[in-house]
This record gives structure tokens, sequence and C-alpha cells, in this order.
């Protein structure tokens, strides 16, 4: 079987290799656009990320599925929370979609997203530290290490491994 990855992201690769690692597979990651905002707001968006991601890996690829994992944020009534959300493609097949965990952000990272930066700069800036969007990613800074963005994609992954078994069932 051959699984395509959407993205370059190290946290997600690792996320993907983990949810597969009772498959025999070639796992292999593209860099393919999400077609949304840099920084999607929304759950809506977001979802369309992972698919149109998810779906881009199938095509350039010839594998039998692609994988697509997009990072965003939700504004609530109490305010902004991380969303993440994750595709399963297949051709043929309508996409296998899950979600995962979510916190609230600080006031002070939701203003300047609100003004119109992006998560990953911000937090770069807010915990003094270069590329956490590739590392722990904000969930990592906001739980204090004890869920790392590639743990909360491997979550999602596990999700979408369970339906995409359930559907072969028949």
């Amino acid at each position: 079987m051959k699984i395509i990855i959407g993205s370059k992201n190290p946290a997600k690769i690792s996320a993907v290799q983990a949810a597969f690692s009772d498959y025999e597979a070639d796992i292999m990651s593209e860099d393919v656009p999400s077609g949304v905002n840099d920084q999607p707001f929304s759950d809506e968006e977001t979802i369309k990320g992972a698919i149109n991601r998810a779906y881009g890996a199938l095509e350039i690829s010839g594998g039998q599925i692609g994988i697509g994992l997009e990072g965003g944020v939700q504004k609530t009534e109490y305010g902004f929370f991380l969303c993440n959300w994750g595709a399963l493609a297949e051709k043929g097949q309508p996409p296998i979609i899950a979600g995962g965990a979510r916190i609230p952000l600080p006031d002070a990272v939701a203003e300047r997203l609100s003004a119109g930066e992006e998560l990953g700069p911000v937090m770069d800036d807010y915990a003094k530290k270069e590329n956490i969007r590739k590392n722990e990613g904000a969930v990592g800074i906001f739980t204090n290490g004890q869920i790392d963005r590639s743990a909360m994609f491997s979550h999602v992954m596990k999700l979408l491994i369970g339906q995409y078994e359930y559907r072969k069932r028949g």
C-alpha cells in the first residue's frame, strides 16, 4: 500500500507513520497546498484544508491513500480555540474526516490572530522559540508538554484509520 501525506511538516509525518505502523505501507510526503487561508479560522475551513491536502496528495502520487492534516482556530463565545482536522482520501470514495482535541488560546495570542497574523509565527514570538509548528505546536506550549502536535494529530489519525478499517469491512 502506498500512503501519501499532503504535507512536509515533521509533526504531521510522525503522526501518520505512527498510526500506520502495523501496516505494510510505503509512506511518502508531498508538499500539497491546503487551498484555504494560511490561518484557517473555522472548523469548516480547517476541514476543507485537510480534505484538499488528502485528495491533492492522492492525485499527484498514484497512491492508494491520501492523508491531509490541518490545524486551525475556531472562534467561540469562550474565545479562540485550537482545532485540528484530518481527512483520509481514497479514489472513488467520499473522504473520511476526523477532528481532535481543542484548547483555548490566551487572549494575547487570539488578539494577534484577529489582527490577521498566523498562529505559527505568533507562537514563535509568544514562546520565544523557533518552528513551534514543526515541533511541539501551540498545544505543546499550552499543555506544558503533556500533548504535543504530533500526539494531537496521532489521535486524529487513529480516528481516521478506525473509520477506514470499519468502511473496509463493508
